[in-house]
């Protein structure tokens, strides 16, 4: 499968979220060419702040392989992690992250913050940007304005 395969899932995932009042943000995270985890935004449902979506995926992926580390592992994401998601990323070692839409007011992987791959930080990874950017925005934008109106 392709970087936008695995995006388009996690789009599924997020529109998923969307569908359960929360923050539309989808997350896949593979191993070895395998789907291991899905996840989308739980903050409301789970009352957790630290429910995002990459969290819940590395969550579960954790659980499954039995280990912290994911190494050799990729995230695809809808939405630019935040400073707590990157900073998670670093800690399990993820090889690989792809990121759709960019985050203006929040993104830690080069938008707003450098917290992925800054040089002084011992863990660093290939970062692919805007994959589906405008597939991934239009989801959030939706949202926002359904909100709203």
């Amino acid at each position: 499968m392709t970087d936008e395969d695995y995006l388009r899932i996690a789009l599924e995932e997020a529109q998923a979220s969307a569908e359960a009042g929360e923050v539309p943000v989808g997350a896949v995270l593979v191993c070895g060419g395998n789907i291991v985890a899905l996840g989308q935004n739980r903050v409301l449902r789970d009352f957790d702040p630290t429910a995002h979506a990459e969290i819940v995926a590395m969550r579960e992926a954790a659980k499954v392989g039995n280990n912290h580390r994911l190494t050799g592992c990729s995230l695809y994401v809808t939405l630019e992690p935040c400073a707590m998601c990157a900073g998670a990323m670093i800690h399990a070692r993820l090889e690989r992250l792809v990121v759709g839409a960019d985050d203006p007011k929040a993104g830690a992987a080069g938008s707003v913050l450098s917290v992925l791959n800054h040089p002084r930080l011992n863990h660093q990874m290939e970062v692919a940007r805007g994959v589906l950017a405008e597939e991934c925005g239009e989801v959030l934008r939706r949202f926002f304005r359904e909100r709203r109106s």
